[in-house]
């Protein structure tokens, strides 16, 4: 496949998405003379931010509904990510021997450049934001993109051979790399947890969705997994490429390539450690295991230990993660809306009350159920907050049936909200001086929200907006 191949096409955007990728998709094809159609269930006002940033090219658009004819009478289909492949929208295209491929599928079978991907559950955001921090001293060209908001098609056009390219992909995204039996030259997995059940049959797809990063590897490739995490250690069984480890908990061995010791972090066999933990400026013990990773990149992508150390040391984290936003009247307000399942509200808990032993933490969580168990994140709850306050959805309602089930019954501490105002007003109540309140939904936002980022700037306007 080459650029060529999209001229004077028909091609059919399958959902124009409200983060920006799908945006990015269509610019690219419209450059490389293909004719677009784009069709989205969501109506205009939904999408009017993506819209934007599209209109003055020309296309067609078909919104708040698919139409047959744009599925049968096309020369390809490129999905949204999001989209399910038992669509009967696609199944239709697939009865009239209608091609459906993704961005990324086609971003690969076009890269000649050096791709450097990352997936698994939690983390990946962290990991590529942070790799591309630390190679840019030394590759000023760098790529960023995926998962992350933005397409790697709408940068086509400024990669080189020597560019090197580094992708965020969900699950999602890596099923669109199987068509063309390709994977990137280095993959990261960062953690497996249960996720996106409501989507996947059963926990063992959503794992071998993952597995397709590294499972059409060359032997000359690399592989890197996270040690600490028994499903990800197991991969190293199935590569077929080098594996590299990272690890908070082991000493280093043969296939070690960044670990911990002491609080320092260690590369290989290198006798001088590049940094201790003390340099960083993000928190948790998640955010160490991020760090290995992206350090591990970097070490292997040739950057020395001084550029990486300074690097490292300027990384202040990124939004919505366990983020800091203001303190108002002694009430501190962190905004971690990335956290979409319950494992990672139980860190977000963990790591400030790690941080703030002795301070009353406030919870603000909950919203739609994604088929994922809420025992473990309820008895950290009981055991870690003064209140809870919860979001309405259905993943609110496992959580208090697991709390109830634990004795949870005081009403004073559980506050239902209906909205976002309502439940940082809720919240500013319950709290006093030297209190922290901290949005971590542990759960889907589409019943109140756009997404977890809409989510998010939700709060954060609130925030701001308070009076000191």
């Amino acid at each position: 496949m080459k650029n060529k191949f999209f001229k004077n096409k028909r091609i059919t955007v399958m959902g124009l998405g409200i983060i920006g990728g799908g945006a990015g998709v269509v610019k690219f094809l419209v450059k490389n003379g293909a004719r677009v159609l784009v069709t989205d269930l969501k109506t205009e006002e939904k999408l009017k931010e993506s819209l934007q940033k599209i209109k003055k090219l020309p296309l067609e658009l078909i919104l708040g509904k698919h139409r047959k004819k744009d599925f049968t009478d096309t020369d390809l289909i490129i999905k949204n990510p999001g989209v399910p492949d038992n669509s009967p929208y696609l199944k239709i295209a697939r009865k009239y021997g209608i091609p459906v491929d993704t961005d990324i599928g086609i971003f690969f079978q076009l890269c000649q450049a050096q791709i450097i991907a990352v997936t698994g559950t939690k983390g990946k955001s962290t990991v590529v934001i942070l790799i591309h921090h630390l190679l840019k001293p030394k590759y000023p060209h760098v790529v960023l993109a995926g998962n992350i908001g933005n397409s790697p098609l709408e940068s086509f056009e400024k990669i080189t051979k020597k560019s090197k390219i580094i992708l965020e992909l969900s699950s999602w995204q890596l099923e669109g790399l199987a068509l063309h039996k390709k994977s990137p030259q280095i993959a990261v997995i960062t953690n497996i947890y249960r996720d996106h059940l409501n989507r996947y049959k059963s926990f063992k797809d959503y794992i071998n969705s993952k597995k397709i990063i590294f499972r059409l590897q060359e032997p000359n490739d690399i592989l890197l997994l996270n040690y600490d995490d028994l499903i990800v250690r197991k991969f190293s069984q199935l590569a077929n490429s080098h594996v590299y480890f990272f690890s908070r908990e082991k000493t280093p061995q043969e296939s070690v390539a960044c670990f911990l010791k002491d609080k320092n972090i260690f590369f290989g066999n290198e006798k001088n450690p590049i940094c201790s933990v003390i340099d960083l400026n993000i928190n948790g013990e998640h955010n160490i295991s991020n760090v290995l990773a992206a350090v591990s990149v970097a070490k292997l992508c040739r950057i020395s230990s001084k550029i990486i150390k300074k690097a490292l040391k300027s990384f202040k984290g990124i939004s919505f993660r366990q983020e800091f936003i203001r303190e108002v009247k002694g009430v501190k307000y962190f905004n971690d809306t990335t956290a979409t399942i319950p494992q990672a509200t139980e860190v977000a808990i963990k790591t400030l009350k790690q941080k703030f032993p002795d301070t009353k933490l406030i919870l603000i969580a909950g919203g739609e159920d994604k088929n994922l168990n809420y025992r473990d994140l309820a008895k950290e709850i009981k055991r870690s907050t003064s209140h809870l306050v919860l979001l309405s959805g259905t993943a609110s309602n496992k959580i208090k049936e697991e709390l109830f089930r634990l004795g949870y019954f005081d009403e004073k501490k559980l506050i239902m909200a209906d909205s976002m105002l309502k439940a940082v007003k809720e919240a500013k109540k319950l709290a006093n001086k030297s209190a922290i309140v901290i949005l971590s939904p542990g759960a889907a936002s589409f019943n109140l929200f756009k997404n977890e980022f809409d989510r998010g700037e939700q709060f954060n306007e609130i925030v701001k907006k308070m009076k000191t």
